[in-house]
């Protein structure tokens, strides 16, 4: 029998702004609906370990959390609603920061600056490691295959994200014939066993005493994941030092900021120094503002 919860939306907070924040709505288990404007995800009841789908809207001054089934950890489900909106992340200080620059006004007024995530690092950590080297459309695909044949069901029509030891469970060949994942068919089993095993404890990283650069370093020893790829994740661990620079967002500042011309990295590194430990998401938010002005 489907229950229903809610949330108190926070004063700094734009739903409509979080969840097209970037492209992880369109990736599995997480879908939206653009008529309604709600965002559905397979959460998963902690009690129980069962799947569960809960679809998440804007209800007046509250958010209404509708799942599919009745679950016995309630405070758990929304405990993940919180941590995938980012609901409490203190904004004021970035907020404080971009002040300085008229371009990024906007931010504040729409109450944007929040980047959704998935309820666990291990999952950010896997659809991370699909977006390199690749387009999107196979990202895509790659995160469906991953959901559909690895992840459990919630007895309905639709799959969790798969466990650490669902995708340990498979050898390298699964992945590259199932997955469809190429050469980083070895970097995912090796992952999942390192996770299993408690060798990686990616969960840690959210209250990680270690410095960004530090723990940047940290991640790159997985295979797989450079420069881009660790600044990502860090940018879902709440740390935004690094400008996570991609053709895409450098094609964006080209355009912008320097009349179509190609330009060095450290340019690009001149213009958002000025924002400090917030630069990552300042150029985030610059690149992105024409999102929100098409019909979604």
């Amino acid at each position: 029998m489907p229950s229903k919860l809610y949330l108190k939306k926070p004063d700094s907070f734009s739903f409509r702004h979080t969840i097209r924040s970037h492209g992880w709505y369109d990736l599995l288990p997480f879908e939206i609906d653009r008529e309604a404007f709600a965002l559905t995800y397979v959460f998963t009841d902690a009690s129980s370990g069962r799947p569960v789908t809960g679809t998440i809207m804007e209800e007046g001054e509250d958010l209404l959390v509708e799942l599919s089934d009745r679950v016995a950890d309630q405070a758990g489900i929304l405990r993940d609603v919180r941590h995938v909106l980012r609901l409490d992340d203190e904004m004021e200080s970035f907020y404080e920061t971009i002040s300085i620059d008229e371009r990024l006004l906007w931010v504040r007024e729409k109450k944007a600056g929040r980047l959704l995530r998935s309820p666990t690092v291990w999952e950010d950590l896997v659809k991370t490691l699909c977006t390199t080297n690749c387009s999107w459309g196979l990202t895509k695909k790659m995160v469906e295959n991953l959901v559909t044949k690895l992840g459990a069901s919630d007895g309905k029509d639709r799959n969790a994200f798969p466990t650490p030891e669902a995708m340990a469970s498979v050898d390298e060949t699964f992945y590259r014939n199932e997955i469809k994942c190429g050469y980083r068919s070895p970097y995912f089993l090796e992952l999942a066993v390192k996770v299993t095993s408690g060798e990686l404890q990616p969960e840690e990283w959210l209250s990680s005493d270690l410095s960004t650069q530090d723990l940047k370093n940290e991640i790159k020893k997985i295979k797989g994941f450079g420069d881009y790829a660790s600044e990502n994740l860090l940018k879902l661990l709440g740390r935004y030092d690094g400008l996570t620079l991609d053709s895409w967002l450098r094609a964006r500042f080209y355009a912008t900021h320097n009349k179509e011309k190609k330009c060095a990295d450290k340019k690009i590194e001149r213009h958002y120094a000025k924002f400090g430990r917030w630069k990552g998401l300042a150029i985030w938010c610059d690149m992105t503002e024409s999102w929100f002005d098409e019909r979604f």
